[in-house]
């Protein structure tokens, strides 16, 4: 029973050596076809990506102030009633532009009405009382007091009929200014109350803006200052000003300070509350380096851009394969990508600002960057380039 034992010992080792043999072996193959496979992507040769390019360029740019503001109109209210009533007549429509003392609405005043013709037989009455009494007092018949007496009743009189002809003119609804008129709130025969908003009116030329600094640019400004905004309704329009307020004091919570600028708006296309960038223009200048901003690759650890330059003889495809290129199919290209990190500053129109990272005249590629890697090569072709305009028309665009 040993000798049978140790047989079928024997034969059970050599059974699994032979199975790590070959299970040994398939996955040695495996991993050795793998190996090869990645050699083989890492080192295949890579056409050229074809990009656009130009020269970083050194412009001369006057230094600007940037700020968020929001417009708000020169004059803008809420129409309201002074009085309590039933809407009898309404003059205007929704979103007319209307004068200064415009009649826009009525309410019912006929007892109030009534109460003028009592009051007017009352000064008549009163009238014929003091004339009557100064003839007399003339004549020595009448005395002094009686004199004053008739005229402190006239004068009651009148003051009345001001009273009655001031409620009566609360029933009126007049436009404060000249403007454009919002969307009707009340509607005919709607009774009414002291305060109730009838339509709101909106002087919109010219138009403010209203923005803040820091505390640190509070020398630097002054009323008077060209200033230059752009609506984030009508991104393609520029709209200048200047600044016509700068409020004296700075706020402790954030340490920044108002400004109020004014803008001309004939064609009434900024409106009240609509977002605004506002930029102040400073009388200095500044040499910067500029790009277009397709030329910038923005990633969260860095923005960077391709630098591209001539080739140096070897292959730019980011490695090569040694059997390719002794059969003569690689062939080096021209030129070649560089990938550098660099830092901006700000944006005008096409181009924006390179304060770190590239040199002038160094050439960039603007198009195709997302094909673009490290040493990878290129060809370039212009025939289509991006813009690059500090201020662009879009009627070209």
């Amino acid at each position: 029973m040993t000798l049978a034992r140790q047989l079928f010992n024997r034969r059970m080792l050599w059974m699994l050596l032979a199975c790590l043999v070959v299970f040994g072996g398939i996955f040695g193959f495996k991993i050795f076809g793998n190996y090869m496979m990645n050699q083989f992507m890492d080192n295949m040769s890579l056409p050229p990506a074809t990009v656009t390019s130009t020269r970083v360029q050194s412009q001369r740019w006057q230094t600007r102030l940037n700020a968020v503001g929001s417009l708000r109109a020169i004059n803008g209210v809420d129409v309201t009633t002074r009085a309590q009533g039933e809407v009898k007549a309404i003059y205007f429509e929704s979103g007319q532009t209307v004068e200064k003392g415009r009649l826009l609405a009525e309410l019912t005043a006929d007892p109030e009405t009534a109460q003028i013709e009592v009051l007017e037989a009352e000064r008549r009455l009163a009238e014929r009382d003091f004339k009557r009494i100064s003839q007399l007092y003339e004549k020595g018949v009448a005395t002094l007091r009686e004199l004053d007496q008739a005229q402190a009743a006239l004068d009651q009189v009148l003051a009345n009929l001001l009273v009655q002809r001031a409620t009566i003119s609360e029933r009126t609804i007049v436009a404060p200014f000249s403007g454009q008129l919002g969307i009707r709130q009340v509607d005919l025969g709607q009774s009414v109350a002291p305060g109730d908003a009838v339509v709101s009116l909106q002087q919109l030329h010219p138009i403010y803006v209203d923005f803040s600094l820091s505390e640190q640019d509070f020398t630097r400004v002054s009323e008077g200052q060209s200033v230059e905004l752009t609506a984030a309704a009508l991104p393609a329009q520029k709209f200048h000003g200047r600044i016509t307020a700068i409020d004296p004091a700075i706020d402790p919570s954030n340490r920044t300070f108002q400004l109020q600028a004014t803008l001309d708006n004939p064609q009434r296309q900024l409106r009240p509350g609509m977002f605004a960038d506002v930029a102040v223009q400073l009388e200095n200048f500044r040499n910067v380096l500029v790009v277009p901003r397709t030329a910038i690759s923005y990633a969260p650890y860095g923005n960077s851009v391709f630098v591209i330059r001539k080739s140096k003889g070897k292959p730019a495809t980011g490695g090569s394969d040694k059997k390719m290129m002794g059969r003569g199919n690689a062939k080096p290209a021209e030129w070649i990508a560089i990938k550098r990190f660099v830092k901006t500053g700000e944006e005008r129109g096409d181009l924006i600002e390179i304060t770190e990272g590239v040199e002038a005249g160094e050439q960039v590629a603007t198009s195709g960057l997302l094909k673009l890697r490290n040493e990878g090569g290129v060809i370039i072709n212009n025939d289509n380039p991006p813009p690059e305009q500090i201020a662009p028309d879009p009627e070209n665009s």
